[in-house]
């Protein structure tokens, strides 16, 4: 673990701190931080930052109730900037967006971000306005029943595949799984916070159960 002595604050006392969501990893924000905020940072586990316009210490969602619980920071290679993990509470900006990022510039015609929230924001959107036409939709409109019908249809081609020891269909048959299940997931109201919530506690478990058959 670095020192924070050991981080390069410019000529103002500021280090960049480039902020994302632990989930999805989407950037949330940019902002700055002093040694002092950093510091309190780490001691309450909730982002503190330098707010430059106010001159002051700025703790994100002490007054929109909005915060940011810290995962982890990390510094980069030239230890000059940061990059926060946060689970946050609410929106990052201002504006009352997700994101501080939500104007797009450029897009390029032939690549395209994706993330499994992207995915997901998608099949929430077809089940919100049942575009006609979409497959989503129609498993929405068919029901709880024909949903859970393909999640074992397909769980069953991903054994097919894998004791074939078939790697490139296995892949294309757990995507489709995947899919099915971000289905399911909407129908049932369950986020992949929740799921990431419910796996990391799992991996806590797991790694005290390991110590502990370690010292016995």
């Amino acid at each position: 673990m670095l020192n924070i002595d050991e981080l390069k604050f410019d000529e103002k006392g500021l280090i960049p701190a480039i902020v994302k969501d632990a989930v999805s990893g989407r950037v949330l924000t940019l902002a700055y931080m002093n040694k002092e905020s950093l510091q309190i940072s780490m001691e309450k586990g909730l982002t503190c930052f330098w707010s430059r316009s106010r001159q002051e210490l700025w703790l994100k969602g002490e007054t929109s109730g909005n915060y940011q619980h810290i995962v982890s920071i990390t510094a980069d290679c030239d230890k000059d900037a940061l990059l926060v993990s946060v689970e946050p509470d609410g929106p990052a900006c201002h504006t009352g967006t997700f994101s501080c990022f939500e104007n797009p510039v450029w897009q390029s015609e032939d690549l395209h971000d994706f993330s499994m929230q992207s995915l997901m924001d998608l099949i929430k959107g077809r089940k919100e306005e049942k575009k006609e036409g979409s497959y989503t939709t129609y498993l929405f409109e068919k029901g709880l029943d024909k949903i859970l019908k393909k999640v074992g249809e397909e769980s069953t081609e991903v054994i097919i595949a894998a004791k074939a020891e078939d790697k490139a269909e296995t892949i294309y048959e757990i995507s489709d799984l995947a899919y099915h299940v971000l289905v399911l997931m909407v129908e049932a109201g369950i986020s992949l916070e929740d799921i990431h919530r419910e796996l990391a506690s799992r991996h806590v478990i797991d790694h005290k159960v390991k110590q502990e058959k370690m010292t016995k």
